[in-house]
Formats: structure tokens, sequence, C-alpha cells
């Protein structure tokens, strides 16, 4: 019998996302000279750091390719962020190698076609409520919120939750 995705989140170490449809809503605004603008989620944003601080590894793999999204990842302590990339798998098997980390430790949430391979790879593949049908059909849980909406936030929070981690620094701080 297959585990649920609550117990597969007890041995997840590391979190993957993609940027476009995950961390934003996947529109582009198009500026006159062309630059191409893309907004986030603050609460996504502090999911992602307090995953960093707590010790995961969080890994950005995503084919879009912007200095902006690159910078404000860095401001959250992410460190391994690669953008541009036209084949997902084979940065997602160097990311693994070089950090020793197992497929079933890893959680990587996509929104489209480009994450489908990756994400059969992964032990917990997850998207968000407006993902592609067939990566909804792939992924063990669908978030209830979407992209750039709060699914990052939920799959990091639900994951430190199973694992007692989420509140974990606030408990420390009352003592």
């Amino acid at each position: 019998m297959s585990k649920s995705y609550k117990e597969i989140m007890n041995d997840i170490t590391t979190f993957i996302f993609d940027v476009d449809g995950v961390l934003t809503d996947g529109k582009i605004h198009i500026t006159q000279t062309g630059e191409l603008l893309r907004t986030m989620n603050v609460r996504d944003g502090y999911a992602l750091k307090t995953a960093v601080d707590s010790g995961y590894n969080v890994c950005i793999i995503s084919g879009g390719y912007n200095e902006g999204v690159r910078l404000r990842l860095r401001n959250l302590g992410i460190t391994n962020i690669h953008l541009g990339v036209s084949d997902k798998v084979e940065t997602y098997e160097e990311f693994i190698d070089v950090y020793n980390i197992k497929p079933e430790q890893v959680l990587y949430m996509g929104d489209d076609l480009p994450d489908y391979w990756v994400m059969k790879e992964v032990g917990l593949p997850v998207c968000p409520q407006d993902a592609a049908p067939e990566i909804k059909a792939l992924s063990k849980y669908i978030s209830h919120k979407n992209g750039g909406a709060g699914g990052v936030r939920d799959v990091i929070e639900q994951v430190m939750k199973v694992q007692g981690k989420w509140m974990e620094k606030f408990d420390a701080q009352s003592d």
C-alpha cells in the first residue's frame, strides 16, 4: 500500500520550486522597454525563508530568466537558483547528486508541462490548484491555493508542521 502525502512529508528534507505559475501567478507584465515583471506572494517568501532558516534544502529550477527573481530569492537566503533551464531533469539530478539527496526526500512543486518529467522523479510531486490537468494528475497533493497566491506557503507549512518544525523558532522565543 502506498503512503499518503502526509506520511511522505515526514521524509522531506528538500523543497524544489518552479517560478512562473508556482511562485508567481503565471502572468508576465511587459513594460515598454521589454522588461518582464512578475509578482510574488510575501507569505510564500516568508515560508521559503523559514524553510531555509530551519535547515531544509531549497532549490529553484525555472525555464524563465529574470534577474529580479534571482535577487528576490537570494534575499530570502536561497542559494540554489537555476534560471533559464532547458532540461529540468538534468538540473534536478545534478542538484541531488551534489547534495547527496535521495529522490524520496524531495518535494517538487510545478504547474505545467515543463515540470512533468522532473515531478515523476521525486518523492512528493505537488502543484497549485490552478496547475495544468496533466500536472494535477501526477501530483500526490494539490494545494487549495493558486500559484503565486500561497501555494508555496501551504506545502512548506504542511511539511514543517508534520515534522514539528513550523513554530519551532517562536516556541523557543517564548521559553
